[in-house]
This record gives structure tokens, sequence and C-alpha cells, in this order.
């Protein structure tokens, strides 16, 4: 899935102000009460794997440690902040925020990229008291939306099966500007080869793709229009007529698959033609403007030959509309026939794109029809995450002063576990982890090979005793006294997730529930 790159734009995106107001009043309320710099932890975890599935994908690190790394509040937001906090607040508060920084933080967190499940803690956040409390809102908006596309994005991966390319083309339906870059990095990371999105390329290194739009097609109506008239496409010093030369394609192709030429649209040919003078090593049009069978397939296959005769290779079409399986197959078994017919062999690996509203459903429907497409887009339900809206991370107070903090809810599933902790990843012996273990972070650490006795979350009092082969620890120090230190995922990304799927009933027992659901993932 590559690595991404992390430029430094997180000050400007993130400032200290993009937060809610009531951090700034309980912040004013620790200060006044002398205890802004007693030592607190907070534990950031979700309460439910989303959207009905057994598993999530933890995304945002980056961008959190850049956000912490920078947390320092300028003149004009005191001045802001003054103009808004009530008229009775002391000045010098403000001079207190005009000193803060994260110099005193120190961040454990699970690995970018790593599988994980509800309740169990994927990030501790400990500092004074004040500092901690005002980073609560930012960490979260950092966090639960680049998990929940992620692992969004690790869903479709899962429904599309490995050999499928996919394709991230939601930008025009983001949430804002943002949101469509959040989606096109984070869906990377969760198993999308390439975007759209030419920004996330820029600043992240995601792989970019593009095809052409309807409207490029439609913006033709005859041959006249093409230009040059008379080409100079393959180096050659003298030039070719491309238009003839495609034109006698064209009648063979109609012949081979006794098409009727006169329903053939001249503008489609237009603009396939055009786009091939431009591109003549990147063709790939979109066929399904106006019929695939009786005009967009034949177009194409008559500019993709007029461009193998002159020793280019074109690279496939985009179905955008109606039943994609059906289609793909018909379009690859008029690549067959050309190959054959024309001694083309080129057209044995033509690529077929779809793209046309696909969900993680039709996704996973595609592996149980016969189809041939190579590459799927995937824009509106993956970016805007329409079966489930968040994630709905939450941030809970678990120490202060040394002392454990326990929230105690008339909602028993919004209790908090408390105290500081370890979390340990326990490995059996055939590699495959079966068990998240929650441990207070003064207990010692379970051991390879030595049998524990420990309660699963949310069930009974009675204990379940467990011998690991291997002992991970899931989280890492990845910010202290003002710096970054993160090191390399020793965790488990999502790219061995298909070795993670051992868990089964028999194995689901400890510090999670993952009650996977096999068929969703």
């Amino acid at each position: 899935f590559g690595e991404l790159q992390v430029p430094e734009i997180s000050a400007s995106r993130v400032p200290p102000l993009l937060t809610d107001l009531y951090q700034f009043t309980m912040a004013y309320a620790y200060w006044r009460a002398g205890r802004h710099q007693e030592p607190a932890a907070f534990e950031l975890f979700f309460r439910d794997n989303p959207f009905g599935g057994g598993f999530s994908l933890f995304a945002g690190l980056h961008d959190c440690l850049l956000f912490v790394r920078s947390f320092r509040f300028t003149d004009e937001d005191v001045e802001f902040l003054r103009s808004v906090l009530p008229p009775a607040t002391e000045p010098a508060f403000f001079q207190f925020l005009r000193g803060l920084d994260c110099s005193g933080v120190m961040l454990r967190s699970v690995p970018e990229g790593t599988v994980v499940f509800a309740r169990v803690p994927l990030m501790e956040v400990a500092g004074p008291l004040a500092v901690v409390q005002l980073l609560e809102t930012s960490l979260l908006c950092l966090v639960n939306y680049a998990s929940l596309v992620c692992s969004n994005a690790a869903r479709f991966r899962l429904a599309a099966g490995p050999r499928r390319k996919l394709l991230e083309m939601g930008l025009r339906r983001a949430q804002g500007p943002d949101g469509g870059l959040t989606a096109s990095r984070y869906t990377h990371i969760g198993g999308f080869d390439l975007t759209s999105n030419v920004q996330a390329g820029f600043l992240f290194g995601v792989p970019v793709a593009g095809t052409m739009a309807h409207s490029y097609v439609t913006s033709f109506t005859s041959l006249e229009e093409v230009w040059p008239q008379v080409s100079m496409l393959n180096g050659d010093p003298d030039p070719v007529d491309f238009i003839s030369l495609t034109k006698g394609w064209l009648t063979r192709v109609c012949e081979l698959l006794r098409a009727e030429h006169g329903k053939i649209r001249e503008g489609e040919l237009a603009a396939f033609l055009s786009y091939a003078i431009a591109y003549p090593q990147n063709f790939l049009p979109v066929i399904d403007s106006y019929s695939v069978g009786c005009s967009g397939l034949l177009n194409f296959c008559a500019v993709a030959l007029a461009l193998c005769e002159l020793g280019y290779r074109p690279v496939g079409v985009r179905l955008d509309s109606g039943d994609l399986c059906r289609q793909s197959v018909d379009v690859r078994r008029v690549f067959r026939l050309c190959s054959e017919q024309f001694s083309i062999s080129a057209f044995d690996s033509l690529i077929i794109v779809g793209t046309n509203n696909i969900s993680e459903q039709s996704m996973a429907e595609l592996n149980k029809k016969e189809n041939e497409i190579d590459v799927v887009g995937v824009g509106t339900h993956l970016v805007t995450c329409t079966k489930q809206p968040s994630l709905g991370c939450v941030y809970k107070l678990v120490e202060v002063r040394g002392r454990p903090r326990m929230k105690i809810s008339e909602d028993p599933e919004k209790s908090t576990v408390p105290g500081r902790k370890h979390v340990y990843r326990l490995i059996d012996a055939e590699g495959h982890p079966f068990l998240d273990l929650q441990c207070l972070a003064v207990e010692p650490p379970p051991e390879a090979g030595v049998s524990l006795s420990c309660y699963p979350l949310g069930c009974d009092n009675s204990s379940v005793s467990v011998t690991p082969a291997q002992v991970v620890c899931l989280r890492q120090e990845v910010f202290t006294k003002g710096q970054v230190r993160l090191g390399r995922a020793t965790s488990f990304p999502f790219r061995q997730l298909v070795h993670i799927f051992v868990f089964s009933s028999e194995k689901s027992l400890v510090g999670f529930t993952p009650e996977v659901d096999w068929k969703s993932g």
C-alpha cells in the first residue's frame, strides 16, 4: 500500500482553536483552582466496531503528531479567546495560554494502519491536565473520520478480493476539501491502489489515475473537429492520416462483429480520435456515453487497432452505466475476437474499468457474477461512509495525580475502565493474533509460553486461561518532550489482514469481543 509522505501542513489545517469552547472553560477552571499542572492521562477509543463488522483500522496518527508538535497559541488566538470567554476571566489566564505547548505531553499509540477493535485504547495522552484536556476535540477530529474511511476502504478491499485494483474517486462527493483529502490519503492506507485526487498525489504521494468524462465525448459532433487531421503519431517524419486509418479499421471491426455501421456515433469516434492523438500511450476512454454495443466499443476497437498498427499500446476502456458485469464480459469477448482475427496481441492485455455508484454490497456481488472487470472506481459510498457516518471515538480521563479515574454511567456501555494501561496483542503458535489484552501499567507484562488468566470485557466475572506463543506490545511511545518519536510498526497493519482473520468463536476471548462477521468482514 506504499509509504505515504507527510507534508508540513497540519499547523495551519488544525490550529489550536479548532476545538470546542468548553475545552477552554474547563482549562480556565482548572487553572483558577490551581490544578492545571496536575499530571493526568486520557485514553482514546471507540465503543463499537464500525459498519456492523468485526474490526476497524486505526488511522490519523501522523496528523495527530503534527498537531501536538505545532500546538501553540498566537497573539491573535488569545485575543479572540479573550473576546468569547466570559468578561470575568482573569487576564493572567490568557498569558498562561500564550505560553502553552505540548513539551510536557507524552503520547503512546497503536501504529498507523493497525487492525484494532472496540474498547481497546488506541491512544494514551498524558501530561499537564489543562493541556491534555485542550487536545481532546482536535485529536478526536483527526482520528474519527480517518479511521472510519480507512476501515471502509478495507471492507471494499476485502469485498473486491486481491486481484482487482481499486481507484478512489470521491472528491466531488466528499464533505468539503479537507474531507476529500483525508479520504484520498486514508483509503490508500486501507487498501485502495489509486486516487483521482491530484492534490492527494502531490501532498501524500498517493498514485494518481484518471481517464475522461462523458462531457469530453459529447463535446464532439463530427470528424471535422479532429485536429490535426493528419498526425505524426509514430514519430515518423512522414505524417499519418490517422482518421483514414481508423475508418478502415472501423469497417473491418463492423464486419467482424456484424454491426450496423449506421448506428455508430461520429462525434464519439471524433472524441476518441482526438484523445488518442493527444495520448497515444494512455488511451482509455469511457465507452458508454451513447451505446456500448452499437457505438462505443466499436469506436474504441477501431482507434485502438489503429494505434497498435502504429506501434502504440492502448490501455483499455471504462464502463460507467448499466450492468457492468454483463457488459464487461461482452467487451472482453470482443477484445479476444479482435486479438485472434487481426493478430493483435495487445488486445489480450486491455483493461476494463468499472465505475457506477459502487457500494460495498455491489462490490461483493461482482465476485458472485461472471465479469471481466480489472479496476473498480469507487466514490460516494466510500468517502461519505454511507453505511455509518461516524466511528464514535471518545476521549476519556483514566488517571489524575497517579490515581485512577472512572466514569460510572447510567448507561453501562458508557462506563470506562480506570487507570493507565498497557495493551498487548497475543499471538498463537501459528503466528496468528488471537487476543488483545489490557493490563494496568503497574502490572507485569504477559510472557510468551506462560499461561495467564484474564477476564473478557463486557462479560461475566469468569476468567479464561490462555497461553500466548508470542506477545507484542500494541502501543508505542510516539511523542514525548515535544518531539515525534515515531518508529516502524511492530504490530499488525492491514496488509496482514488476511492472516488476522483466523479469529473464531473459540478464540475470541479477552480484551475485546471481535465477533467477526465472515461475510462483511
